[in-house]
Formats: structure tokens, C-alpha cells, sequence
């Protein structure tokens, strides 16, 4: 025990004895500076250098972008979002596939370049290579005639004369809105529509059934939309202050589409502009609808 505390007691000692730290010029010998300093001291100054200097590291880390170049501190942040970018760029890749497939699709109905025979269909017919036409069934004779039958009353309203065409349309077209035609249809004029004025917050309605196509912002003729109807009809309906429709939604006849309005630089004043295209061409909507 004795021998401990001598121990313990010279150690103490050693740290509480001063030595002195002096610079000399090395040519005149003369004392330039001198600290008096003990271990005890020195121990305790390199202790606070290294807190400070570990405190320094520490916060250049967590609040300076230094952290980013340390490898794998922002791993669990970055494979987070990796993963959300990683979802959204399916989702797009989904949306715009889906929107490429619509796209085509109305073209290929617009050019009426529809196939109607599937590939399924054709799958079998090698299997009746072998079939004898010698002798043909009582029923299936009954059902080819009933079968004729309908395909000959369903031509009756396929593909109708152009004298039937207008009368159809005719009848079946709906009024776009309620009103009072302000300015006549005269295509030399470059004028290829009707103007009717009515209320404000009066609902356009579409004039028969059809795929919105359009629905978007000119400057000229402010907020617009155009439906696609059957027989190669577009309507257009301008100037309006609230579309109702977006592209690609199915409207039936007398749907409202739109809100009449007052948008657009050659507007001037609440009213519809209403344009009748037919194969093409613009014609008198005062022919088709009465109003």
C-alpha cells in the first residue's frame, strides 16, 4: 500500500511541477520569451484543443453541405427518393403509353381506318379445309337467310344517301344554345360560322353526339371547343368563358360543353360563334338546325 501511494504521490507531483519553455536567439543567447508550464497544464490544453477541434469537424458536418461527400450519410434520404422518382416516372411512362394509344385510336377513327377483323378470328379456319359443302343443313340454311335478313335491314341505315344524310341531320341536330343570330354565315368574308347571342352563364350545349377533340385557350378566339360527330361532322363552339368537356370525353346531343362567354381578342361582347364543318368544309349551320 505504501508502495502505491509513494507512487500515486510522485505522480502528482511530476504533474504539478513547473518547467519553464524559453526561446534564445542563437546568436546573442538573449531570452526572447519564456512560459512557465506544468504537465498538468499542457494535459489540459491539448484536451480542450481536441473538444474544440472536434466540435469544429462535428458541426461542419451536420450544417454545411460537407455531409453530402461523406459516403453513406445520405443514403436513407436519397433511396427514399430514388424510390418516389422511381414511381412517378412509371406513372408517367403509363399515362403517356395510355395517351399514345387514345391518340392513335382517334386518328385511325378519323381516317376511318378501323380494323374490324380480329387476328383471333382467323385462328380456326384452317380446320375447315376439310369441311364438305356437298350437303348444307336445314338449320344452317335458316340461319344464313335470317342472318341475309338482317344485314339487308341493317343497310337500310348504313351508309345512307347523302339525300338521307341531310335529312338525318336535320332532325336529330340539337340548338347550341338559346338565342338570336347576330351575324350571318358568309364564307367570303372568311366569316365560316354563326354568331348567337344569349344570356350570360348560358350553357352551350353539343348539337349531337360526338368526341370532344379540342378544348383549349386561342388568343384570338378565346376559350374553344370542338366535337367530332358522325357523318364527318366537327362543330365548333367559340368564345366561351368555361369549358365543361376535356379532350376525348364522349358528349351525347344536348349535353352542356360550355359556358357562353366573352374570351378572346375578336369577341365583343357575350355570344357564341358557332362553325358547322362537313367533309371537310364549312357549311350554313341555319341548314341543319333550326333556330
Amino acid at each position: 500500500m505504501s508502495t502505491r501511494s509513494g507512487n500515486k504521490g510522485k505522480f502528482v507531483t511530476r504533474l504539478r511541477s513547473k518547467y519553464r519553455l524559453v526561446i534564445l536567439n542563437d546568436e546573442t543567447f538573449q531570452e526572447s520569451f519564456s512560459l512557465r508550464l506544468s504537465r498538468a497544464n499542457v494535459y489540459t490544453l491539448f484536451s480542450i484543443l481536441l473538444v474544440v477541434l472536434t466540435a469544429l469537424i462535428f458541426a461542419l458536418v451536420v450544417f454545411t453541405p460537407l455531409k453530402e461527400y461523406i459516403p453513406g450519410y445520405g443514403d436513407v434520404g436519397m433511396r427514399r427518393d430514388i424510390v418516389k422518382l422511381k414511381v412517378r416516372a412509371d406513372s408517367l411512362e403509363m399515362v403517356a403509353t395510355q395517351q399514345e394509344a387514345w391518340i392513335n385510336n382517334v386518328k385511325n377513327i378519323l381516317s376511318d381506318n378501323v380494323d374490324t377483323i380480329s387476328n383471333k378470328d382467323n385462328k380456326g379456319l384452317s380446320q375447315y379445309d376439310t369441311v364438305s359443302l356437298d350437303h348444307v343443313p336445314e338449320q344452317d340454311l335458316a340461319l344464313r337467310q335470317e342472318i341475309e335478313n338482317e344485314e339487308n335491314y341493317a343497310g337500310m341505315f348504313s351508309n345512307p344517301a347523302s339525300g338521307a344524310v341531310e335529312d338525318l341531320l336535320v332532325e336529330n341536330l340539337f340548338p347550341p344554345v338559346k338565342g338570336f343570330i347576330t351575324n350571318q354565315f358568309e364564307p367570303a368574308k372568311q366569316h365560316y360560322g354563326i354568331d348567337i347571342g344569349a344570356k350570360e352563364k348560358e350553357a352551350v350545349k353539343s348539337v349531337l353526339d360526338g368526341t370532344v377533340i379540342m378544348a383549349d385557350y386561342t388568343a384570338e378566339t378565346g376559350y374553344v371547343i370542338v366535337v367530332q360527330h358522325a357523318y364527318n361532322l366537327v362543330s365548333f363552339y367559340k368564345h366561351n368563358s368555361v369549358l365543361l368537356k376535356k379532350v376525348g370525353n364522349f358528349v351525347k346531343a344536348g349535353d352542356a360543353i360550355a359556358i357562353i362567354g366573352n374570351s378572346g381578342e375578336m369577341s365583343t361582347g357575350p355570344h357564341l360563334h358557332f362553325e358547322l364543318w362537313k367533309d371537310g368544309l364549312p357549311v350554313n349551320p341555319e341548314t341543319y338546325i333550326v333556330f
